[in-house]
């Protein structure tokens, strides 16, 4: 395999903007699919794995459900039904705030936290790719990541 156009067999593109778009869209799947396939072994979807690292990174701070939302990299995700299919599977808990009662704290479990230290290492090896690209590189392609997402957001696309 070489090029995109001869990945998806497309001998000519509108111009470059236009084969960028089709390339981050095709590599969006490539990861996307990696990624389904991968957390189906571990019994979660990506937006539950996604729900447990913003926990993860609180720990032992509790979280709302939205913060939680907020954070999601999938902001259609449905945070509240996330956290008890979670909870559900005892990998958060919900408790009652102390300074609010009628607000509820989600807090990552044990089981939580040990599902995500078994999952650490294998989902580094679905970012070895990454690794094709220099420190230089890799730096440029997350500053060029968050050029285009903030004229997206401007744009009021997200």
């Amino acid at each position: 395999m070489g090029t995109l156009e001869e990945i998806i067999k497309q001998k000519k593109f509108t111009d470059e903007y236009h084969k960028a778009f089709v390339g981050i869209s095709y590599l969006y799947n490539i990861i996307d699919y990696t990624q389904q396939k991968l957390f189906k072994e571990y019994d979660i979807t990506p937006q539950q794995y996604n729900a447990l690292r913003i926990l993860r990174g609180q720990h032992p701070k509790p979280a709302t459900v939205g913060l939680i939302k907020e954070r999601m990299i999938d902001r259609n995700s449905d945070a509240s039904r996330i956290v008890e299919r979670l909870r559900k599977a005892g990998l958060v808990e919900r408790v009652t705030c102390e300074n609010d009662r009628r607000a509820v704290d989600i807090l990552i479990t044990e089981k939580g936290l040990g599902l995500l230290k078994r999952m650490d290492n294998v989902v580094a090896e679905i970012q070895e790719p990454l690794k094709t690209l220099d420190k230089k590189e890799i730096t440029e392609l997350n500053e060029l990541f968050d050029k285009m997402l903030a004229r997206w957001i401007e744009a009021g696309h997200y």
